[in-house]
């Protein structure tokens, strides 16, 4: 353990380990999907030269007396073909192991993360220099324009007005990826969190105090918990523009707009909202659009909004711009700094610094607890992703899984293609139906693939149907 490097944990990281459970051990999936059948050993050699450039991803987790931290280690990852559900549990806290995991299945490449380590920009960067150092090695045409290719990575430009705040997963990619690093710039020990939030600084906005309106109760999802708490997860895929332009033709963002869409599916396969006819979600927002950082660690804040039904228009366009009026003040870099400030003296307190690490955790986790309760569901939009060319044209699809502990979709934009990936705890997908049959009645084609969760569905997989359902 001598001279390893190692540093403490942000504040979002701590929430992770706090809150994760069987049926939600806060592990996020990243695929893209190439035009051939992986070659394994190609996927490797690419795996190996991406790993070198990343030192944040050579990370194990270690417990201290009071607090979780990342240290460096000697240990290389392996990939490995796919024989887990999605989002599968990566930390064991007996074990040193690496938080992330590559995958290959078919024409898919997977890249799994515990998302202590990482968000979803992070990721993405990591992904994106993968699949282009995989095709690289695949294609000889590729390595010879790799050599001045452009930078790439997250492009939500298409997906959202002009202005507007955006969403991310926690995720979500704005700085470039896919393009090869001379020098390793996504260091273990870089903590942006830290840099921007827990000194002052002048000229920026500070807590005014102001007292925030009283929460309503909000409508929760109850559904049959999968056997095996493995993830349900939908894909749906359906043409960007098309989407794009529903959106628009409400004058609002496509985040927003799904948003709408998402809590009018929750409304109607509910049969009936009840005497809790508000429903609230989470949207993550990447920090880096406002305070600039390459640290692939976690980097993003939560935006909260919500909807009651029966005050009002309820229609999805009205409820889309009732959502857009909440979400932009809240997303301003003043609002997301005091949000932060507030969050960061809370978890810096003495008396909470010198809690035992063991304590702390049920203190987060009951924290997490009472905010989950005013949460109907959530969602992450990464926008539109672009690699550099010519490996763009050999990459079709990109998709983004996450565990959840309620109803979640997650939106990546690729190729023209819009892939809205619905994940829940539960077995039931009468929403996610709902979700499909309104993009469909607006004349938008939608394909569908569901993973099989149930006892009967995977007896099926047994006997070689193929592993995919409507749902």
């Amino acid at each position: 353990m001598t001279g390893r490097v190692w540093v403490r944990l942000d504040n979002a990281s701590n929430i992770f380990l706090a809150a994760r459970t069987d049926a939600d051990p806060k592990v996020f999936r990243l695929s893209a999907e190439v035009d051939h059948e992986v070659d394994p050993q190609l996927l490797q050699e690419a795996l190996d030269a991406t790993y070198d450039r990343y030192p944040l991803y050579h990370a194990v987790l270690r417990r201290g007396v009071f607090w979780y931290y990342l240290q460096d280690s000697d240990l290389r990852p392996l990939v490995s073909a796919e024989v887990q559900h999605t989002c599968a549990p990566i930390y064991q806290a007996d074990r040193r192991t690496l938080l992330f995991r590559v995958l290959h299945h078919r024409r898919r490449i997977n890249l799994e993360v515990f998302h202590a380590l990482s968000d979803g920009t992070g990721a993405l960067w990591f992904l994106s220099d993968l699949v282009t150092a995989y095709l690289g090695l695949r294609y000889p045409e590729v390595a010879r324009a790799l050599g001045a290719s452009p930078a790439a990575g997250a492009d939500p430009a298409g997906a959202d007005p002009p202005g507007a705040a955006r969403p991310g997963t926690e995720p979500v990619g704005m700085a470039p990826a896919g393009q090869l690093q001379e020098a390793p710039v996504h260091e273990l020990t870089a903590d942006s969190f830290a840099h921007y939030f827990r000194r002052r600084r002048q000229g920026r906005a500070h807590d005014t105090g102001a007292a925030r309106p009283p929460r309503k109760r909000v409508h929760r999802v109850r559904g049959t918990r999968t056997p095996d708490h493995r993830t349900r997860a939908v894909e749906l895929t359906l043409p960007a523009r098309d989407v794009l332009s529903l959106a628009r033709a409400e004058g609002v963002s496509l985040t927003m707009y799904l948003t709408a869409l998402f809590f009018e599916s929750v409304r109607r396969s509910s049969g009936g909202l009840g005497r809790n006819r508000t429903l609230a979600v989470s949207v993550p927002v990447n920090l880096r659009q406002f305070f600039p950082s390459t640290s692939a660690r976690n980097f993003f804040a939560a935006v909260r909004v919500e909807h009651t039904y029966g005050e009002g228009e309820d229609d999805v366009g009205s409820v889309a711009r009732q959502l857009e009026g909440q979400f932009r003040p809240k997303a301003t870099p003043e609002a997301l700094e005091r949000k932060l400030r507030r969050f960061i003296r809370f978890e810096r307190t003495p008396l909470l610094r010198v809690v035992p690490r063991p304590l702390k955790d049920l203190i987060l986790g009951l924290v997490n607890r009472v905010n989950n309760r005013g949460l109907t569901v959530a969602i992450s939009n990464m926008g539109r992703v672009s690699l550099p060319e010519p490996v763009d044209s050999h990459v079709g699809r990109m998709l983004l899984h996450v565990s959840a502990a309620r109803p979640q979709f997650c939106a990546v934009s690729h190729a023209g293609l819009l892939t809205i990936s619905f994940s829940s705890p539960f077995t039931e997908t009468g929403h996610i139906r709902e979700f499909a049959r309104h993009l469909t009645g607006r004349g938008i084609a939608v394909s569908v693939a569901a993973a099989r969760v149930t006892e009967e569905e995977l007896r099926l997989v047994e006997t070689g149907v193929e592993a995919e359902v409507e749902p």
